[in-house]
């Protein structure tokens, strides 16, 4: 037996002995707001709404204990709901003598969530996916079963639109692992109908950490992540060394933002477009659920942002979320800001996490009471959404814990000036109707260096071993979110402005009409992956690049 599955999602079990990293070692709300829940528990009222941009009221809300519609009447399906359930971490997948081999089945399944009966696309019948955790070293074996209904579509001319939506395949967000044959490879196309093998193998001085896995084929990849097929991956045995780290209680918490049509699917791209298009938020696949703390305890929170396309401005009242971790990497020390291209969020307690990234945190709760986490306004070209993620409960006998005075350096040195073979500009911009809100999706084209994504086109051609500093400047009024696969990249500087301490990631925000630019050293693996906007609506409209990385 090569893999272990934990059923009753509770604490983690402790990893392995951390060895020495080397250098690679929301139809339409026009202010953006989510539905507010009532107070807990949840009652026959109706959930209030900010003003629409289009023709769509808000849906009542069904008290705990309502009868659902009746099914086959041909309307959206409601459930009993109660906000206030204790949060559920995702079934654990664990890897055993090196190697995780385990089986995802993509299908169809109906979910309860929020107070509706939704059908959509999930990982093994759950939203989200199993949490896979390994080792530096480790192999991860997946067999790939789509069972999704056979596509009714054919390939289209124009691929920048949204087409075969029951092809798949998988991607290991932030992994540093080959990208070709049945590794880490996008370029893949899983058939309906058929089991497809997946081998991965993590190189041995591997950085531990967050990391998470969703699909990644272009046509279908927005309408599956927004339906939940993502699921949280940990590389184990990061900040073991840090006592006040190691001894605090981790949990996962998968963020997502749910959306769904008048049938309570996604089927179709409108379901996703306008960008403001968002129901109401969920953790782990559960709305507004109660995490328990005891006074002075400190937990550890691996937040995944697995959501298709908002930013989310994160606070929980009377705390402070101190980050200690962004995509898998330490941080320079503790609380260190992230990128904020909204002048008005200046909460010095609240984060900004955005989509495809993870952020690592450290919560020292207060005094007994219960506590709000809730996504803030944010201004991010368009409204981000807001509302509630969840309640922490604070109660018990009280806990003399301690945060770190200090943090673990990055896993890579930084990159100086002497070591840069090369650099390069890149542009994001879009093509947009004359009136947005009027507009269709389909008048809709975001584009890079003024090119929408072909796949059999490579953008840019990097020799391997080369260190380049590279400079993506966003041509477009709204933000974009920068991700490329394989290769981590150093943060150096902001809208030109030079950061006193760079940060290793693999996400960053890219800030409307400004830029970021980043130093990457491009090691070990040849072949083509892909960078793209992590606005998974953005991507799929063309925002993507094919990168191939050669042998001399």
């Amino acid at each position: 037996m090569t893999s272990e599955i934990e059923r009753d999602g509770g604490a983690a079990r402790p990893g392995r002995s951390q060895s020495r990293l080397s250098r690679r070692g929301v139809l339409g709300a026009g202010a953006g707001a989510l539905a507010t829940l009532p107070a807990l528990p949840v009652a026959a009222a109706e959930p209030a709404m900010s003003g629409m941009n289009h023709a769509h009221g808000p849906a009542a809300q069904p008290s705990a204990g309502a009868a659902a519609v009746p099914p086959g009447d041909g309307r959206l399906l409601r459930v009993p709901f109660t906000a206030g359930e204790p949060l559920v971490e995702p079934e654990v997948r664990r890897a055993v003598d090196g190697v995780l081999a385990t089986t995802l089945r993509a299908a169809y399944a109906y979910r309860d969530v929020g107070g509706y009966r939704l059908f959509v696309r999930t990982y093994e019948g759950t939203v989200p996916g199993p949490t896979l955790r390994l080792a530096p070293g480790d192999t991860l074996k997946i067999d790939l079963v789509n069972d999704l209904p056979p596509n009714r579509d054919p390939m289209p001319a124009y691929i920048d639109q949204p087409h075969r939506l029951n092809t798949t395949n998988f991607h290991f967000h932030g992994a540093h692992v080959d990208p070709g044959g049945i590794s880490d490879n996008v370029m893949r196309s899983m058939e309906p109908g058929l089991t497809h093998k997946i081998e991965i193998t993590l190189p041995e001085d591997h950085p531990r950490g967050s990391y998470w896995y969703h699909p990644h084929h272009h046509g279908s990849a927005d309408v599956q992540l927004a339906s939940g097929m993502v699921g949280a991956i940990v590389i184990e045995g990061d900040f073991a060394d840090v006592p006040e780290i190691a001894a605090a209680r981790e949990r996962v918490l998968v963020l997502s933002e749910i959306v769904y049509d008048g049938f309570g699917m996604i089927e179709g791209f409108e379901t996703l477009f306008p960008e403001t298009a968002a129901r109401f938020f969920t953790i782990n696949g559960q709305r507004a659920p109660e995490i328990d703390m005891r006074p002075g305890e400190v937990q550890r929170w691996r937040l995944f942002h697995t959501g298709y396309q908002d930013d989310f401005f994160l606070k929980l009242d009377g705390h402070t979320l101190q980050a200690v971790a962004r995509d898998g990497m330490p941080l320079p020390r503790m609380g260190t800001r992230e990128i904020r291209s909204d002048a008005d969020a200046t909460d010095p307690d609240a984060i900004l996490i955005a989509p495809g990234q993870r952020i690592d945190i450290l919560v020292k709760a207060g005094a007994p009471g219960v506590y709000d986490l809730k996504g803030l306004p944010y201004d991010q070209g368009y409204p981000s959404p807001t509302g509630l993620f969840a309640r922490i409960r604070v109660a018990g006998e009280p806990m003399d814990m301690a945060l770190p005075a200090a943090l673990p350096p990055a896993p890579f040195p930084d990159i100086t000036d002497a070591e840069i073979t090369g650099r390069r500009t890149l542009t994001f911009s879009a093509i947009t109707p004359e009136a947005d809100a009027a507009g269709h999706w389909s008048e809709f084209s975001f584009l890079i260096d003024g090119k929408p994504f072909d796949m059999n086109r490579v953008d840019q051609r990097v020799k391997l071993g080369a260190v380049e500093e590279w400079t993506v400047v966003n041509a477009h009024r709204d933000d974009h979110i920068f991700h490329i696969h394989v290769n981590p990249f150093q943060l150096v500087a902001v809208n030109g402005a030079k950061l006193t301490e760079p940060v290793w990631l693999d996400t960053a925000v890219l800030p409307r009409g400004g830029s970021i630019t980043f130093r990457s050293r491009f090691l070990d693996f040849t072949g083509t992956f892909m960078l793209h906007c992590h606005m998974m609506n953005h991507e799929e409209l063309g925002m993507m690049q094919v990168v191939e990385v050669y042998e001399a």
